[in-house]
């Protein structure tokens, strides 16, 4: 059976929302089956459509389903998106989160495989702490981290955060597609090694 694989992102102007379709496509490819889900988000309305950007990168994940504790409780492993805010992720992102208790107390995110990526405006903007973030509450959860590390030469080309792949805004370039989409099929190998 292949793997089962959760990718979540939250984005607010498009970087991660195109993070998650490189995972999800290079998941798929590999074999995985995939469910892309985005966080809910909790901004006000009026905040987001005061901001062209952001109002249009809204409109165009709505075919794109809002995650929910089935989506986590189903996978193997989740490939996390979410943007840095302050040195920590998004808190759209720690909405969904503070969701999961149920799941949680009942050990059913235990033993799942996680790896994470994130953007910042800055490329010393908090980046690496956000992902370790990210991390800190995958271990409450039981979960087994899949970082990349530096398992594959494109790390040594796309920034080298051993962490997981972190950018600038804007789109991918070929190197952060080929660091995405080895990340993606790390925590897939590891997600088939424990589950099947």
């Amino acid at each position: 059976m292949a793997a089962k694989i959760t990718v979540l992102f939250y984005s607010t102007y498009g970087t991660n929302h195109g993070i998650a379709l490189q995972a999800a496509s290079a998941l798929e490819a590999a074999g995985a089956e995939v469910r892309l889900r985005r966080c809910r988000e909790t901004a006000p309305r009026d905040v987001v459509e005061g901001q062209e950007a952001w109002r249009d990168q809204f409109q165009k994940m709505q075919d794109i389903p809002e995650a929910t504790l089935d989506d986590m409780e189903w996978a193997d492993g989740y490939f996390i998106s979410v943007p840095t805010r302050f040195g920590v992720p998004a808190s759209q992102f720690r909405a969904f989160v503070d969701t999961l208790g149920p799941l949680w107390q009942s050990g059913a995110l235990a033993n799942k495989v996680v790896t994470a990526t994130t953007s910042a405006q800055n490329p010393h903007g908090g980046q690496e702490t956000t992902i370790q973030s990210i991390y800190v509450t995958a271990m409450h959860w039981g979960a087994i981290i899949v970082a990349p590390g530096y398992a594959d030469p494109v790390k040594f080309e796309d920034g080298g955060n051993p962490y997981g792949y972190s950018c600038t805004p804007g789109p991918l370039d070929e190197t952060g597609k080929q660091s995405v989409a080895f990340q993606a099929r790390r925590l897939m190998e590891y997600a088939e090694k424990l589950y099947r």
